[in-house]
């Protein structure tokens, strides 16, 4: 074959743009001492590079701090910082009642608050305020094994709540209530 290229010798353009081919085979021939003083070869695959800090460039299969996190991770997170850990507990405790006590007690007591440690609860009768004190030590370790121990450290029971007769904006201070001859 009287055509055969010669991989050595620079190919010559047809016209007059010999100018613009010298050019490009020279930055080809640059490119080439440049790799070859690195390293490099013809085929091979780039390095990765690390990083000043020694991180890689990118994050790979482990994770990292540049990795997003999980929801759940980040609630945790804000919790702790805030502060919120064991309200946030008790307070779940105060949305399970029935499933942590049973529907029985459930159903005649129900949980009014949780200031410092202590969880107050009301009952709809005099007799199952007595019970639930009676209860308290048991029901205790039930919502420290739900929440954790410490969490909730007393019990305070309370009775049912007695009608008031303070309505209205217009009242005395000194009023009897239904007792009172009213005039």
């Amino acid at each position: 074959m009287p055509d055969e290229l010669d991989p050595a010798q620079p190919l010559e353009p047809p016209g007059d743009d010999t100018r613009m081919a010298d050019a490009a085979s020279a930055a080809l021939a640059r490119a080439r001492a440049a790799a070859r003083d690195r390293g490099l070869r013809p085929g091979m695959k780039p390095r990765r590079r690390l990083r000043p800090d020694g991180d890689q460039t990118r994050s790979g299969a482990g994770r990292d701090g540049r990795d997003p996190t999980l929801l759940g991770e980040q609630l945790d997170r804000l919790l702790i910082d805030r502060g919120w850990k064991v309200d946030v507990a008790v307070g779940s405790v105060m949305g399970r009642w029935a499933e942590i006590v049973g529907p029985d007690i459930a159903a005649h007591v129900e949980p009014v608050t949780f200031t410092e440690g202590v969880l107050t609860v009301r009952a709809d009768s005099t007799a199952w305020a007595t019970q639930m004190k009676l209860l308290a030590s048991s029901v205790l370790a039930r919502v420290e094994e739900e929440i954790g121990a410490g969490a909730v450290s007393k019990l305070k029971v309370l009775g049912p709540a007695s009608p008031t007769w303070s309505r209205g904006r217009h009242r005395s201070p000194d009023s009897r209530g239904p007792r009172d001859t009213y005039g």
